[in-house]
């Protein structure tokens, strides 16, 4: 790396955001419900319901939020592979960094792509004559939503593990506390440290995201004014 004292702040950085963006999905589940804010709601069905809307445009600010998260998650993954051959050659961290992008490319994200389409495929199938492609269709139909909510699921979770863990390492007290804790809980010390991790990932997320409403807050008041 060109300059590795960035490496550390960068990661820091990162895991922060990952924290924020998990804890504000936890948040809003848990003070507005599966569907977010009353007002939000309204305005989603709205939107349905008026065939003038483009419903793209309309979901443009969850779209960015998207790219954005996955942004932040591909720069990580960079930034840490920087870290793992900063004292390699050029040439050696130029090609990791060109196999890291296409495996995120075609790997990850590809995987992505083929979820997302995964209940295009089950209507496809179940218009089709075969009885086995209708009934693989509707099975499909009826698997994607569940999908959907437990990868949203096991994708928080992640936010707080990653983000939370990047935290702990960052912070060497933080750090060397969890594992003057843990070492000695054998098979266990793993979990435990992961656990650690999701718990600090999560106090983080809701700092900021507490940091972030009030600094939004003072904003709108001072505006109003």
């Amino acid at each position: 790396a060109f300059i590795p004292w960035l490496i550390n702040p960068l990661l820091m950085l990162g895991g922060l955001f990952l924290c924020y963006e998990g804890a504000e999905k936890v948040l809003n589940k848990l003070l507005h419900g599966a569907g977010g804010p009353p007002e939000s709601r309204a305005e989603h069905m709205k939107a349905v319901a008026d065939k003038h809307i483009d419903l793209v445009a309309f979901e443009s600010e969850k779209i960015k939020g998207a790219i954005r998260t996955d942004f932040i998650l591909s720069a990580e993954i960079v930034v840490i592979t920087l870290g793992a051959v900063a004292n390699a050659g050029f040439v050696e961290r130029v090609s990791v960094l060109v196999g890291i992008a296409l495996i995120l490319t075609a790997g990850v994200y590809g995987l992505v792509a083929g979820i997302v389409k995964l209940d295009d495929a089950g209507l496809y199938l179940s218009r089709q004559a075969a009885a086995w492609k209708q009934a693989v269709g509707r099975g499909l139909l009826a698997f994607a939503p569940w999908l959907m909510k437990a990868l949203s699921v096991v994708g928080t979770a992640a936010m707080f593990l990653v983000g939370g863990g990047i935290l702990l390492h960052g912070i060497p007290v933080a750090g060397h506390a969890v594992e003057r804790v843990t070492e000695g809980l054998g098979w266990a010390a793993g979990i435990a440290s992961n656990v650690a991790g999701g718990l600090a990932g999560l106090l983080a997320g809701a700092v900021v995201v507490l940091l972030v409403g009030a600094i939004q807050r003072w904003r709108g008041a001072g505006r109003a004014d």
